[in-house]
Protein backbone atom coordinates (compact mmCIF):
# COMPACT_ATOMS: atom_id res chain seq x y z
CA UNK A 1 0.00 0.00 0.00
CA UNK A 2 1.36 3.61 -1.18
CA UNK A 3 1.54 6.19 1.51
CA UNK A 4 -1.17 8.28 -0.28
CA UNK A 5 -3.72 5.32 0.12
CA UNK A 6 -2.16 4.53 4.03
CA UNK A 7 -3.61 8.21 4.22
CA UNK A 8 -6.60 7.86 3.31
CA UNK A 9 -7.37 5.08 5.15
CA UNK A 10 -6.01 6.65 8.42
CA UNK A 11 -8.18 9.51 7.58
CA UNK A 12 -11.42 7.61 7.00
CA UNK A 13 -11.05 5.69 10.15
CA UNK A 14 -10.24 9.15 12.12
CA UNK A 15 -13.70 10.22 11.14
CA UNK A 16 -15.38 6.60 12.29
CA UNK A 17 -13.69 7.26 15.21
CA UNK A 18 -14.11 11.40 16.13
CA UNK A 19 -17.87 10.74 15.66
CA UNK A 20 -18.23 8.16 18.64
CA UNK A 21 -18.43 10.45 21.09
CA UNK A 22 -20.49 13.09 20.09
CA UNK A 23 -23.08 13.93 22.60
CA UNK A 24 -21.13 14.20 25.82
CA UNK A 25 -19.75 17.65 26.58
CA UNK A 26 -18.94 19.46 30.01
CA UNK A 27 -21.45 21.41 31.87
CA UNK A 28 -19.28 23.02 34.83
CA UNK A 29 -18.20 26.99 34.33
CA UNK A 30 -15.50 29.27 36.17
CA UNK A 31 -16.83 31.61 38.30
CA UNK A 32 -15.26 35.03 37.95
CA UNK A 33 -14.19 36.69 41.12
CA UNK A 34 -14.58 40.43 39.79
CA UNK A 35 -18.81 39.04 39.48
CA UNK A 36 -19.16 38.23 43.08
CA UNK A 37 -20.40 41.09 44.64
CA UNK A 38 -18.24 42.44 48.12
CA UNK A 39 -18.80 45.93 47.87
CA UNK A 40 -21.54 46.23 50.73
CA UNK A 41 -19.57 43.89 52.74
CA UNK A 42 -16.27 45.77 52.61
CA UNK A 43 -17.83 48.89 53.11
CA UNK A 44 -16.27 50.69 55.99
CA UNK A 45 -13.32 49.05 55.80
CA UNK A 46 -9.57 50.29 54.85
CA UNK A 47 -8.85 49.62 51.96
CA UNK A 48 -4.57 49.48 51.21
CA UNK A 49 -2.61 47.71 47.98
CA UNK A 50 -0.19 46.98 51.31
CA UNK A 51 -3.08 45.13 53.32
CA UNK A 52 -1.73 41.79 52.16
CA UNK A 53 -0.29 39.49 54.84
CA UNK A 54 3.70 39.03 54.92
CA UNK A 55 4.80 35.35 54.45
CA UNK A 56 5.76 35.43 58.38
CA UNK A 57 2.68 37.35 59.27
CA UNK A 58 2.36 35.83 62.57
CA UNK A 59 5.47 38.13 63.80
CA UNK A 60 2.73 41.07 63.67
CA UNK A 61 0.99 39.24 66.93
CA UNK A 62 3.97 40.97 68.64
CA UNK A 63 5.33 37.50 70.51
CA UNK A 64 8.69 36.03 69.43
CA UNK A 65 7.69 32.52 71.48
CA UNK A 66 5.11 31.85 68.86
CA UNK A 67 7.33 32.59 65.64
CA UNK A 68 9.60 30.02 67.43
CA UNK A 69 6.54 27.53 67.56
CA UNK A 70 5.32 28.02 64.06
CA UNK A 71 8.67 27.12 63.08
CA UNK A 72 8.56 24.28 65.05
CA UNK A 73 5.49 23.21 64.22
CA UNK A 74 6.27 23.63 60.17
CA UNK A 75 9.61 21.41 60.87
CA UNK A 76 7.83 18.47 63.05
CA UNK A 77 3.96 18.24 62.48
CA UNK A 78 2.99 15.10 61.22
CA UNK A 79 0.20 17.53 58.85
CA UNK A 80 3.28 18.86 57.00
CA UNK A 81 4.73 14.90 56.38
CA UNK A 82 1.83 13.94 55.29
CA UNK A 83 1.08 16.97 52.79
CA UNK A 84 4.85 16.42 51.54
CA UNK A 85 4.12 12.37 51.08
CA UNK A 86 1.14 13.18 48.82
CA UNK A 87 2.93 16.08 47.01
CA UNK A 88 5.95 13.82 46.48
CA UNK A 89 3.16 10.93 45.62
CA UNK A 90 1.76 13.65 42.58
CA UNK A 91 5.10 14.16 41.40
CA UNK A 92 6.19 10.84 40.58
CA UNK A 93 2.75 9.74 38.76
CA UNK A 94 3.50 12.78 36.64
CA UNK A 95 7.01 11.44 36.15
CA UNK A 96 5.40 8.18 35.27
CA UNK A 97 3.05 9.63 32.70
CA UNK A 98 6.13 11.46 31.09
CA UNK A 99 7.78 8.60 30.81
CA UNK A 100 5.19 6.61 29.29
CA UNK A 101 5.69 9.25 26.44
CA UNK A 102 8.76 7.67 25.52
CA UNK A 103 10.12 4.71 23.85
CA UNK A 104 11.32 1.36 24.90
CA UNK A 105 14.49 -0.10 24.46
CA UNK A 106 15.67 -3.71 26.03
CA UNK A 107 18.38 -5.95 25.89
CA UNK A 108 18.90 -9.64 27.04
CA UNK A 109 21.16 -12.26 26.81
CA UNK A 110 21.07 -15.99 28.08
CA UNK A 111 23.07 -19.43 28.38
CA UNK A 112 20.45 -22.59 28.32
CA UNK A 113 21.96 -25.57 29.01
CA UNK A 114 19.47 -28.85 28.61
CA UNK A 115 19.69 -32.40 28.78
CA UNK A 116 17.22 -34.86 26.63
CA UNK A 117 15.13 -37.57 27.70
CA UNK A 118 14.79 -41.09 25.53
CA UNK A 119 11.42 -39.92 24.34
CA UNK A 120 12.49 -36.11 23.66
CA UNK A 121 15.71 -37.43 21.51
CA UNK A 122 14.39 -37.11 17.47
CA UNK A 123 17.16 -40.08 17.50
CA UNK A 124 15.43 -41.83 19.93
CA UNK A 125 19.09 -42.39 22.12
CA UNK A 126 18.55 -40.31 25.41
CA UNK A 127 21.81 -38.46 27.13
CA UNK A 128 22.12 -35.80 24.42
CA UNK A 129 23.28 -32.60 25.52
CA UNK A 130 22.68 -29.44 23.96
CA UNK A 131 23.62 -25.26 25.11
CA UNK A 132 21.80 -22.62 23.23
CA UNK A 133 22.97 -19.13 23.34
CA UNK A 134 20.98 -16.21 22.67
CA UNK A 135 21.49 -12.70 22.52
CA UNK A 136 18.52 -10.15 21.26
CA UNK A 137 17.14 -6.56 21.71
CA UNK A 138 13.94 -4.69 21.21
CA UNK A 139 12.20 -2.03 20.58
CA UNK A 140 8.56 -0.36 21.16
CA UNK A 141 7.39 2.88 20.83
CA UNK A 142 3.67 4.02 20.12
CA UNK A 143 2.97 7.41 18.46
CA UNK A 144 1.30 10.09 20.02
CA UNK A 145 -0.48 10.87 17.01
CA UNK A 146 -3.24 12.69 18.37
CA UNK A 147 -1.48 14.37 21.74
CA UNK A 148 -3.20 12.04 23.95
CA UNK A 149 0.01 11.10 26.24
CA UNK A 150 1.05 14.18 26.06
CA UNK A 151 -2.43 15.75 27.73
CA UNK A 152 -2.11 12.73 30.28
CA UNK A 153 0.85 14.11 30.95
CA UNK A 154 0.04 17.98 31.04
CA UNK A 155 -2.53 16.20 33.33
CA UNK A 156 -0.58 14.42 35.97
CA UNK A 157 1.63 17.52 35.81
CA UNK A 158 -1.52 19.86 36.78
CA UNK A 159 -2.47 17.57 39.53
CA UNK A 160 1.62 17.24 40.88
CA UNK A 161 1.30 21.19 40.82
CA UNK A 162 -2.08 21.35 42.72
CA UNK A 163 -0.47 18.73 45.40
CA UNK A 164 2.79 21.14 45.62
CA UNK A 165 -0.01 23.93 46.20
CA UNK A 166 -2.04 22.13 48.82
CA UNK A 167 1.70 21.44 50.63
CA UNK A 168 1.63 25.59 50.78
CA UNK A 169 -1.66 25.35 52.23
CA UNK A 170 -1.35 22.92 54.87
CA UNK A 171 1.71 25.41 55.93
CA UNK A 172 -0.60 28.02 56.28
CA UNK A 173 -3.38 26.02 57.95
CA UNK A 174 -0.74 24.67 60.45
CA UNK A 175 0.85 28.28 61.29
CA UNK A 176 -2.95 29.58 61.87
CA UNK A 177 -3.76 26.58 63.93
CA UNK A 178 -0.32 26.69 66.13
CA UNK A 179 -1.34 30.87 66.40
CA UNK A 180 -5.03 30.04 67.34
CA UNK A 181 -3.52 27.14 70.14
CA UNK A 182 -0.98 29.93 71.63
CA UNK A 183 -4.12 32.25 71.72
CA UNK A 184 -6.32 29.79 73.36
CA UNK A 185 -2.95 29.26 76.17
CA UNK A 186 -3.32 32.55 76.85
CA UNK A 187 -6.77 32.99 77.06
CA UNK A 188 -6.53 29.64 79.62
CA UNK A 189 -3.92 31.64 81.37
CA UNK A 190 -6.34 34.40 82.20
CA UNK A 191 -9.28 32.79 82.98
CA UNK A 192 -7.04 30.43 84.92
CA UNK A 193 -6.18 34.43 87.18
CA UNK A 194 -9.75 35.50 87.03
CA UNK A 195 -10.75 32.22 88.65
CA UNK A 196 -7.78 32.94 91.42
CA UNK A 197 -8.70 36.75 91.70
CA UNK A 198 -12.06 35.36 91.82
CA UNK A 199 -11.46 32.79 95.42
CA UNK A 200 -9.48 36.11 96.54
CA UNK A 201 -12.62 37.68 96.63
CA UNK A 202 -14.78 35.03 98.07
CA UNK A 203 -12.18 34.16 100.39
CA UNK A 204 -12.05 37.79 101.78
CA UNK A 205 -16.07 38.51 101.85
CA UNK A 206 -15.68 34.88 103.91
CA UNK A 207 -13.52 36.73 106.37
CA UNK A 208 -15.96 39.74 106.55
CA UNK A 209 -18.83 37.46 107.04
CA UNK A 210 -17.07 35.93 109.79
CA UNK A 211 -16.58 38.86 111.13
CA UNK A 212 -19.95 40.25 110.99
CA UNK A 213 -21.49 36.47 112.82
CA UNK A 214 -19.09 37.25 115.62
CA UNK A 215 -20.61 40.97 115.69
CA UNK A 216 -24.23 39.38 115.53
CA UNK A 217 -25.11 41.37 112.48
CA UNK A 218 -25.14 38.21 109.69
CA UNK A 219 -27.11 35.01 110.65
CA UNK A 220 -25.07 31.72 110.64
CA UNK A 221 -26.73 30.61 107.64
CA UNK A 222 -25.67 33.81 105.81
CA UNK A 223 -22.02 32.66 106.48
CA UNK A 224 -23.19 29.30 105.21
CA UNK A 225 -23.87 31.02 101.53
CA UNK A 226 -20.25 32.33 101.49
CA UNK A 227 -18.95 29.59 102.17
CA UNK A 228 -20.66 27.51 99.72
CA UNK A 229 -19.54 30.47 97.21
CA UNK A 230 -15.99 30.26 97.75
CA UNK A 231 -15.96 26.47 97.62
CA UNK A 232 -18.07 26.87 94.35
CA UNK A 233 -14.67 29.65 93.44
CA UNK A 234 -12.54 26.62 94.00
CA UNK A 235 -13.87 24.63 91.39
CA UNK A 236 -14.14 26.89 89.05
CA UNK A 237 -9.81 27.66 89.73
CA UNK A 238 -9.56 23.96 89.58
CA UNK A 239 -11.68 23.90 86.01
CA UNK A 240 -9.80 26.41 84.70
CA UNK A 241 -6.40 24.78 85.70
CA UNK A 242 -7.44 21.66 84.16
CA UNK A 243 -8.56 23.81 80.87
CA UNK A 244 -5.08 25.39 81.01
CA UNK A 245 -3.65 21.97 81.20
CA UNK A 246 -5.51 21.14 77.92
CA UNK A 247 -4.78 24.02 75.89
CA UNK A 248 -1.21 22.95 76.87
CA UNK A 249 -1.02 19.97 75.12
CA UNK A 250 -3.57 20.85 72.68
CA UNK A 251 -0.67 22.74 71.44
CA UNK A 252 2.12 20.43 71.77
CA UNK A 253 -0.23 18.02 69.60
CA UNK A 254 0.16 20.41 66.71
CA UNK A 255 3.78 21.29 67.56
CA UNK A 256 4.39 17.23 66.62
CA UNK A 257 5.38 16.64 70.22
CA UNK A 258 4.37 14.70 73.43
CA UNK A 259 2.28 16.14 75.92
CA UNK A 260 5.60 17.48 77.97
CA UNK A 261 6.13 19.83 75.50
CA UNK A 262 3.49 21.98 76.46
CA UNK A 263 4.80 22.46 80.26
CA UNK A 264 7.94 23.90 78.86
CA UNK A 265 6.37 26.87 77.03
CA UNK A 266 6.62 30.09 78.83
CA UNK A 267 2.98 31.82 79.44
CA UNK A 268 2.36 33.57 76.05
CA UNK A 269 2.29 37.68 76.18
CA UNK A 270 -0.94 39.50 75.61
CA UNK A 271 -1.08 38.78 71.30
CA UNK A 272 -1.68 42.40 69.56
CA UNK A 273 -4.78 41.82 66.75
CA UNK A 274 -4.23 42.93 63.42
CA UNK A 275 -5.27 46.07 61.82
CA UNK A 276 -8.55 45.66 60.20
CA UNK A 277 -7.43 46.59 56.30
CA UNK A 278 -8.09 44.50 53.29
CA UNK A 279 -6.39 45.04 49.45
CA UNK A 280 -7.88 47.66 47.70
CA UNK A 281 -7.92 44.60 44.72
CA UNK A 282 -9.45 42.23 46.41
CA UNK A 283 -11.03 39.98 44.70
CA UNK A 284 -9.32 40.64 41.88
CA UNK A 285 -5.66 39.26 42.82
CA UNK A 286 -7.25 37.11 45.66
CA UNK A 287 -7.44 34.31 42.94
CA UNK A 288 -3.59 34.64 42.92
CA UNK A 289 -3.18 34.72 46.96
CA UNK A 290 -5.54 31.83 48.20
CA UNK A 291 -3.50 28.25 47.83
CA UNK A 292 -6.43 26.22 47.59
CA UNK A 293 -7.85 28.40 45.43
CA UNK A 294 -4.71 28.12 42.96
CA UNK A 295 -5.00 24.14 43.68
CA UNK A 296 -8.32 24.48 42.93
CA UNK A 297 -7.27 26.23 39.60
CA UNK A 298 -4.82 23.39 38.79
CA UNK A 299 -7.23 20.76 39.55
CA UNK A 300 -9.76 22.32 37.17
CA UNK A 301 -6.51 22.55 34.50
CA UNK A 302 -5.65 18.86 34.53
CA UNK A 303 -9.48 17.38 34.15
CA UNK A 304 -9.45 19.41 31.27
CA UNK A 305 -6.24 17.48 29.87
CA UNK A 306 -7.83 14.39 30.49
CA UNK A 307 -10.63 15.06 28.67
CA UNK A 308 -8.46 15.51 26.40
CA UNK A 309 -6.39 12.70 26.29
CA UNK A 310 -9.86 10.46 27.12
CA UNK A 311 -10.70 11.67 23.82
CA UNK A 312 -7.58 10.72 21.45
CA UNK A 313 -8.74 7.02 22.50
CA UNK A 314 -11.60 7.27 19.71
CA UNK A 315 -9.08 7.65 17.33
CA UNK A 316 -6.61 4.89 15.19
CA UNK A 317 -2.83 4.91 16.65
CA UNK A 318 0.20 3.35 15.18
CA UNK A 319 2.79 1.50 17.30
CA UNK A 320 5.96 0.25 16.47
CA UNK A 321 7.55 -2.73 17.61
CA UNK A 322 10.86 -4.25 16.46
CA UNK A 323 13.08 -6.95 17.73
CA UNK A 324 17.01 -8.46 16.66
CA UNK A 325 19.76 -10.95 17.82
CA UNK A 326 21.26 -13.67 17.69
CA UNK A 327 20.65 -17.69 18.74
CA UNK A 328 22.79 -20.62 18.37
CA UNK A 329 23.53 -24.02 19.20
CA UNK A 330 27.50 -23.54 18.81
CA UNK A 331 29.25 -20.61 20.52
CA UNK A 332 31.36 -19.97 17.48
CA UNK A 333 28.66 -19.18 15.33
CA UNK A 334 26.83 -17.06 17.13
CA UNK A 335 27.64 -14.19 15.40
CA UNK A 336 26.87 -16.17 12.00
CA UNK A 337 24.73 -15.03 9.66
CA UNK A 338 22.50 -17.99 10.16
CA UNK A 339 22.07 -17.58 13.56
CA UNK A 340 20.83 -13.83 13.18
CA UNK A 341 17.01 -12.74 13.42
CA UNK A 342 15.38 -9.58 13.20
CA UNK A 343 11.48 -8.53 13.55
CA UNK A 344 9.70 -5.42 12.61
CA UNK A 345 6.43 -4.83 13.27
CA UNK A 346 4.15 -1.62 13.00
CA UNK A 347 0.59 -2.16 14.02
CA UNK A 348 -2.39 0.10 13.22
CA UNK A 349 -4.87 -0.07 16.30
CA UNK A 350 -9.08 1.65 16.10
CA UNK A 351 -11.40 1.05 18.03
CA UNK A 352 -14.42 -0.03 16.60
CA UNK A 353 -16.82 -1.86 19.31
CA UNK A 354 -16.13 -1.87 23.16
CA UNK A 355 -19.53 -1.76 24.11
CA UNK A 356 -19.15 1.52 25.22
CA UNK A 357 -16.10 1.64 27.18
CA UNK A 358 -14.93 4.76 25.74
CA UNK A 359 -17.40 7.01 25.91
CA UNK A 360 -18.31 5.38 29.67
CA UNK A 361 -14.70 6.61 30.01
CA UNK A 362 -14.90 10.17 28.17
CA UNK A 363 -18.19 10.72 30.17
CA UNK A 364 -16.65 10.00 33.51
CA UNK A 365 -13.71 12.24 32.69
CA UNK A 366 -16.42 14.95 31.69
CA UNK A 367 -18.29 14.49 35.50
CA UNK A 368 -14.64 15.01 36.30
CA UNK A 369 -14.14 18.31 35.60
CA UNK A 370 -17.82 19.16 35.92
CA UNK A 371 -16.93 18.41 39.76
CA UNK A 372 -13.71 20.12 39.58
CA UNK A 373 -15.01 23.42 38.68
CA UNK A 374 -17.79 22.58 41.20
CA UNK A 375 -14.94 22.62 43.97
CA UNK A 376 -13.22 25.79 42.50
CA UNK A 377 -16.38 28.10 42.37
CA UNK A 378 -16.90 26.41 45.75
CA UNK A 379 -13.81 27.25 46.85
CA UNK A 380 -14.06 30.46 45.67
CA UNK A 381 -17.38 31.72 47.23
CA UNK A 382 -15.81 30.40 50.44
CA UNK A 383 -13.08 32.38 50.24
CA UNK A 384 -14.66 35.87 49.87
CA UNK A 385 -17.26 34.87 52.55
CA UNK A 386 -14.58 34.06 54.81
CA UNK A 387 -13.17 37.57 54.38
CA UNK A 388 -16.72 39.49 54.62
CA UNK A 389 -17.45 37.52 57.78
CA UNK A 390 -14.33 38.03 59.83
CA UNK A 391 -14.35 41.31 58.76
CA UNK A 392 -18.13 41.78 59.96
CA UNK A 393 -17.08 40.46 63.21
CA UNK A 394 -13.81 42.02 63.58
CA UNK A 395 -15.83 45.23 63.51
CA UNK A 396 -18.62 44.34 65.68
CA UNK A 397 -15.90 42.55 68.27
CA UNK A 398 -14.01 45.97 68.29
CA UNK A 399 -17.25 48.02 69.70
CA UNK A 400 -18.19 44.95 71.95
CA UNK A 401 -14.84 45.13 73.57
CA UNK A 402 -14.99 49.13 74.46
CA UNK A 403 -18.77 48.32 75.93
CA UNK A 404 -18.01 45.21 78.00
CA UNK A 405 -14.66 47.54 79.20
CA UNK A 406 -17.19 49.80 80.36
CA UNK A 407 -19.47 47.56 82.11
CA UNK A 408 -16.30 46.20 83.83
CA UNK A 409 -14.94 49.14 84.90
CA UNK A 410 -18.27 49.99 86.85
CA UNK A 411 -18.77 46.18 88.18
CA UNK A 412 -15.35 46.46 89.62
CA UNK A 413 -16.26 50.07 90.97
CA UNK A 414 -19.63 48.52 92.28
CA UNK A 415 -17.88 45.59 93.66
CA UNK A 416 -15.05 47.79 95.58
CA UNK A 417 -18.01 50.11 97.56
CA UNK A 418 -20.46 47.60 98.45
CA UNK A 419 -17.42 45.26 99.88
CA UNK A 420 -16.21 48.67 101.67
CA UNK A 421 -20.07 48.84 102.78
CA UNK A 422 -20.21 45.40 103.39
CA UNK A 423 -16.78 45.40 105.73
CA UNK A 424 -18.32 48.45 107.77
CA UNK A 425 -21.68 46.42 108.83
CA UNK A 426 -23.31 48.62 106.47
CA UNK A 427 -24.29 46.93 103.17
CA UNK A 428 -26.94 43.77 102.55
CA UNK A 429 -24.51 40.31 101.96
CA UNK A 430 -27.27 39.67 98.93
CA UNK A 431 -25.70 43.11 97.55
CA UNK A 432 -21.86 42.27 97.65
CA UNK A 433 -22.82 38.92 96.16
CA UNK A 434 -24.56 39.48 93.47
CA UNK A 435 -22.32 42.63 92.47
CA UNK A 436 -19.41 40.09 92.66
CA UNK A 437 -21.11 37.80 90.48
CA UNK A 438 -21.45 40.82 87.90
CA UNK A 439 -17.90 41.55 88.30
CA UNK A 440 -16.83 37.89 87.59
CA UNK A 441 -19.00 37.68 84.77
CA UNK A 442 -17.92 40.80 83.18
CA UNK A 443 -14.49 39.71 83.32
CA UNK A 444 -15.05 36.82 82.03
CA UNK A 445 -16.72 38.00 79.07
CA UNK A 446 -13.80 40.50 78.33
CA UNK A 447 -11.62 38.20 78.34
CA UNK A 448 -13.50 36.22 75.90
CA UNK A 449 -13.52 38.65 73.69
CA UNK A 450 -10.05 40.13 73.58
CA UNK A 451 -9.28 36.42 72.96
CA UNK A 452 -11.90 36.37 70.03
CA UNK A 453 -10.42 39.23 68.27
CA UNK A 454 -7.10 37.84 68.36
CA UNK A 455 -8.49 34.40 66.73
CA UNK A 456 -10.94 37.04 64.04
CA UNK A 457 -7.83 38.65 63.36
CA UNK A 458 -5.72 35.14 62.63
CA UNK A 459 -8.36 33.87 60.73
CA UNK A 460 -8.03 37.26 58.53
CA UNK A 461 -4.50 36.88 57.78
CA UNK A 462 -5.31 33.23 56.77
CA UNK A 463 -8.35 34.26 54.79
CA UNK A 464 -6.06 36.54 52.87
CA UNK A 465 -3.96 33.77 52.05
CA UNK A 466 -1.27 34.37 54.88
CA UNK A 467 1.42 35.47 52.30
CA UNK A 468 1.09 33.65 49.98
CA UNK A 469 1.87 34.03 46.02
CA UNK A 470 1.18 32.34 42.97
CA UNK A 471 4.39 33.46 41.91
CA UNK A 472 6.00 30.71 44.01
CA UNK A 473 4.35 28.00 41.99
CA UNK A 474 6.48 26.60 39.05
CA UNK A 475 5.55 28.95 35.74
CA UNK A 476 5.23 26.55 33.09
CA UNK A 477 1.53 26.35 32.84
CA UNK A 478 -0.40 23.49 30.51
CA UNK A 479 -2.08 24.76 27.79
CA UNK A 480 -5.95 25.14 28.95
CA UNK A 481 -8.78 23.57 27.66
CA UNK A 482 -10.92 25.64 25.62
CA UNK A 483 -14.71 25.38 26.37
Amino acid sequence: MNTRALCLVLMAMSMAGCANYSGLDTQGQRLDANTLQTGKSLSGVTLSSAAWPSADWWKSLGDPQLDGLINEALQNSPDMQVASARAHQAQAAAYAADAARMPTLDASAGVSRSRLAKDQDPRGEGDAYSTVRNIGASFNYTFDLWGGQRAAWEAALGQARAAQVDQQAARLTLAADVAKAYSDLGQAHIVRDLAEEDLKRTRQMLELSQRRLDSGIDSHYQYQQTESLAASSESQLIDAQKQLQSAKIALAVLLGKGPDRGGELARPAVLKPAAVAVPAVLPAELLGRRPDLIAARWRVEAAGRNIDASKTRFYPNLNLSASAGAESLLGDAMFGSASRFFNIAPTVSLPIFDGGRLRADLDARDADYDLAVAQYNKTLVQALGDIGNTLSQLRDTGRQIQAQQHATDIAQQSYDTVVQRYGSGIGSYLDVLSIEQQLLQAQRQLATLNAGQITLSIQLMQALGGGYSASNVASTTPATRTE
